[in-house]
């Protein structure tokens, strides 16, 4: 009889490589609790899965970036950078709480207390401003759980606020009817927080452990003892070097979280990781979709690498960046008014910003998720809200050219219409600059956007115009605009506007007054019949 591989192994014993010994425990020995469906955690299988219609129509979605890393109210990464001696987080940190060695990360956990926390009353605004789905962070590179975990003891039911933070969130977005999504960037948390081991180079302590390196803490900031290799302070973040141990635990604790808090969308702050481990992941939150859903898979998986996403598996991602064109798939960007985690005095994205956002992210057949951090206490602060109520007023006038739409023939026109930067990562002729938006300039009445649904094509004209917006696609001899228009009508004006159309463009002369601020959308009917 033919000898199993398995069986080959046991007997090789020590003869067998590492690598091929990893690939083993976790494709050839399974992965436990992968729920029965449609789907094998194959990429194979993968492919065959299909974006599902609500997260190509909801086009606007709301993420609270929010846990211990914001206690400190000192911006991203402070968890990280706070062992980092000479970084600005790492001399707040000393000035404030006292040297990493004495007081590190384990020490401000119990600083943040969200203790004007009220998701109902957020979830309320984020409503009213047009989010049709709202993503709670699950999990940091720092570790630490946001719910009621079963495999970490670091968690914000056990700790913190002692709430059961993710399931709140959840229960507010069902309650308004928003989907509910929640993020994942647990996987690098090994090479992440290798510097808590580490300690200063120079000065009073140099050469004094940081309290990372007290194997009473390993359980968040990871044992290195197994491998007895420490990440370096600038490791290159990827999976190389990540032991299996890591891989598998990463595996339990975010089917954990898919399994009590069944989200609408998981988003993974990076690619598709660890192989076997990933596929089986995304195949048992597409399987449990399933279930609940009557055979269709209703759930979304996010990753930032194009080539997981280029053949169904799940939905592209972009961190603050966009792609280059009409992308043939529903994909979304995800971005913050300022730093991901709150940061005290931050300078905020304006509402014009993120009116400009939102519509070109929409034209190119995307969705924006935008992060609103919380500081410590878990209230928007008076600025964000201001942020959040321009928004509001623009969508409550515009939504209708938001939701549910779909691309035109092209995503847009006008100075702002350009080649992809040099260097995009590009597929199949298409290019996704992550981090591009640092480029970005508002975009005036000069530009144009545009989407469709149902006959009427929907013109973002992106600013206030002098008197006579001008929309040169719909030129009467265009390439582009073949049909005949019907009628135009300015979105939040009551009245009718007067039109023409000449081989410069679609003439439409404006109301005295505005109907909103930022930009105006026309609805066009005729060249869509």
């Amino acid at each position: 009889m033919a000898m199993d591989r398995r069986t080959a192994m046991k007997i090789l014993g020590a003869a067998v490589p590492a690598w091929m010994t990893a690939r083993l425990s976790a494709a050839d020995q399974g992965v436990p609790g992968i729920a029965s469906g449609p789907f094998q955690g194959t990429l194979e299988s993968l492919q065959a899965y299909k974006i599902p219609d609500w997260f190509r129509e909801a086009k606007f979605g709301i993420w609270a970036h929010w846990g211990p890393q914001s206690a400190a109210e000192q911006g991203d990464w402070y968890a990280r950078n706070m062992y980092i001696q000479g970084s600005r987080q790492n001399l707040y940190h000393v000035e404030h709480y006292g040297h990493p060695s004495k007081f590190g990360f384990k020490d401000i956990i119990n600083t943040w207390t969200g203790s004007q926390f009220d998701p109902q009353h957020l979830m309320d605004l984020y409503k009213k401003a047009g989010a049709k789905y709202f993503v709670s962070m699950g999990v940091h590179h720092d570790n630490f759980d946001l719910w009621n975990s079963k495999h970490q003891r670091w968690n914000a039911a056990k700790m913190g606020p002692k709430k059961d933070i993710v399931g709140m969130w959840r229960k507010a977005a069902h309650d308004l009817g928003l989907r509910f999504g929640v993020s994942d960037h647990l996987w690098i948390s090994y090479k992440w927080f290798a510097v808590s081991h580490m300690s200063d180079k120079a000065g009073a302590l140099a050469g004094v452990p940081y309290d990372g390196a007290d194997s009473r803490w390993f359980d968040l900031y990871h044992d290195y003892r197994p491998t007895g290799v420490i990440p370096p302070e600038q490791p290159q973040w990827n999976e190389t070097g990540i032991p299996e141990a890591w891989r598998r635990e990463w595996f339990l604790r975010i089917k954990d979280l898919v399994d009590h808090y069944h989200p609408d969308l998981l988003y993974n702050d990076g690619p598709l990781p660890f192989e076997q481990w990933g596929y089986n992941l995304v195949a048992h939150l597409y399987n449990t979709s399933a279930a609940r859903n009557g055979g269709q898979v209703d759930a979304v998986y996010n990753s930032k690498r194009i080539e997981d996403c280029k053949t169904g598996v799940c939905a592209l991602d972009i961190e603050r960046g966009i792609v280059d064109t009409i992308w043939p798939d529903p994909w979304q960007t995800d971005t913050c008014i300022g730093n991901w985690h709150y940061l005290k005095g931050a300078t905020y994205k304006t509402p014009k910003r993120v009116v400009d956002m939102l519509a070109d992210v929409v034209s190119r057949n995307g969705n924006l998720l935008l992060n609103f951090p919380l500081p410590n206490v878990g209230m928007l602060d008076d600025q964000e809200l201001q942020v959040l109520d321009g928004i509001t007023k623009w969508m409550a006038v515009n939504s209708e050219a938001i939701y549910a739409t779909r691309p035109w023939k092209i995503y847009g026109s006008g100075p702002s219409t350009q080649a992809p930067p040099a260097g995009a990562n590009t597929d199949a002729g298409r290019s996704a600059s992550s981090f591009n938006e640092r480029d970005r300039k508002d975009l005036t009445p000069a530009d144009c956007r545009f989407t469709t649904k149902g006959k009427n094509l929907y013109a973002f004209v992106m600013g206030w115009p002098d008197r006579e917006a001008v929309i040169p696609p719909l030129a009467s001899n265009s390439t582009y605009a073949t049909g005949k228009i019907e009628n135009v009508d300015l979105l939040g004006f009551p009245g009718k506007v007067t039109w023409t159309q000449d081989e410069a463009g679609l003439h439409v002369q404006l109301p005295p007054d505005k109907p909103c601020e930022h930009a105006i959308v026309f609805r066009i009917a005729g060249l869509l019949a």
